[in-house]
């Protein structure tokens, strides 16, 4: 029973510390930071969300196996998540590794399809392990 709660208060903490990181840096939870140059949608917001519940749901799940394997299916996903809801202009990590017209060129319009495909890679671990 206490490492049932311990594996359910790390899940919470990840996916509460992921909805936080990820609102924040990428501008989808308001902040004296900075502004958003791309205007917030309901997806981003959904995709957040659930890309947080996968997060928590993989971690509470890590914490309960002894030895399990799809790491990199969960790191992609997470991964993929984030950059669904980055902002493409103003995120400083992903304009310097490429460049704002490339992002906005080519990332911008298929946000929600890595959205998918990160959440996609979430669920089918959780569920491959069940």
């Amino acid at each position: 029973m206490q490492a049932t709660r311990a594996a359910l208060l790390k899940g919470a903490l990840a996916a509460g510390g992921f909805f936080l990181f990820t609102g924040i840096v990428t501008g989808l939870l308001q902040t004296s930071l900075f502004d958003r140059m791309v205007p917030r949608t309901a997806i981003d917001y959904a995709l957040l969300s659930l890309t947080a519940i996968l997060v928590g749901a993989y971690v509470t799940q890590r914490a309960t196996l002894d030895d399990c394997g799809g790491d990199g299916c969960a790191y992609g996903g997470a991964a993929g998540g984030f950059v669904a809801v980055a902002c493409p202009h103003c995120n400083a990590v992903l304009v310097a590794l490429f460049s704002v017209s490339w992002l906005a060129t080519y990332v911008d319009p298929i946000r929600p399809l890595l959205g998918l495909v990160g959440v996609a890679l979430l669920a089918g671990i959780i569920s491959r392990r069940r």
